[in-house]
């Protein structure tokens, strides 16, 4: 920080457990990526490779390494591991991870069906060999999941080798976690929270709101992703009350206004 303000949450410095910035490459160029990095590298934990744009993108190896050299953990989006597996590809996929360099691996099924017992042994299996992080829930705003099933997934994906799961919400933020109209499903995330811990959690929360809403709930160390790469700063500011939506939350309440 520039200046040091009594009555900031303490925020614990990379690599860290809580309080990670998930942050989504749609397809940034080289340069937007150092220019991001320039702005708020040091707030950035890992980059997602947005769904399967690594496969049609210019640089992607020049832009992994870029990130990796600035303390940036980079890995794939978890649709293009299911583009590999609903081909029979797995190891192909494999192959395709060890070309880039890259040593953190999505696995998720939010658009492919297959057995919750075969995902587990895919993240077991990978984890001997990567860093895995899984995504549980599914993309389309069809398809139900009852909070327990919820709860039985994620204990079920960390016992098989995830470092953390991620609460899907797509791009959008209106699907898994979060009603059509952009809402949290409140129930549904306290009952979560009740048998998973916070720290093994990353919530989806691409839009303000969303963000605002989980700073609030778990404080300024909840574990956020799909965070715009020009919001990264701003997402900051809500975490540490230095922005109109947590303004108060963190001051003694002799210097909050009367009401």
């Amino acid at each position: 920080m520039n200046v040091k303000l009594p009555y900031i949450p303490e925020r614990p410095e990379k690599p860290r457990q809580s309080g990670v910035n998930m942050i989504m490459d749609k397809g940034l160029s080289l340069s937007e990526a150092q220019n991001m990095i320039d702005s708020s590298g040091h707030l950035i934990d890992y980059v997602k490779l947005g769904f399967g744009t690594s496969v049609v993108a210019a640089q992607v190896q020049e832009k992994i390494d870029l990130y990796k050299k600035n303390n940036i953990r980079p890995y794939f989006g978890g649709t293009l591991f299911e583009a590999f597996i609903i081909r029979n590809m797995f190891d192909e996929f494999r192959k395709y991870v060890d070309k880039f360099g890259v040593d953190f691996i999505e696995v998720s099924d939010g658009s492919i069906h297959i057995s919750h017992k075969e995902k587990c042994e895919y993240i077991h299996n990978l984890s001997r060999y990567y860093t895995v992080i899984s995504e549980v829930g599914s993309k389309e705003a069809s398809v139900i999941i009852s909070p327990s099933k919820w709860i039985r997934m994620m204990t079920d994906e960390l016992e098989s080798g995830s470092i953390k799961v991620i609460a899907e919400a797509r791009e959008s933020g209106n699907v898994g976690i979060y009603r059509s109209n952009g809402t949290a499903h409140v129930v549904l995330i306290n009952r979560i929270l009740e048998k998973v811990k916070p720290e093994n959690i990353l919530w989806e929360a691409p839009n303000k709101a969303q963000q605002v809403w989980f700073v609030k709930l778990l404080g300024a160390n909840v574990n956020l992703g799909n965070i715009a790469p020009n919001e990264v700063i701003s997402l900051e500011t809500i975490r540490l009350g230095l922005r109109g939506d947590t303004f108060f939350d963190y001051l003694p309440e002799n210097l909050k206004p009367e009401e």
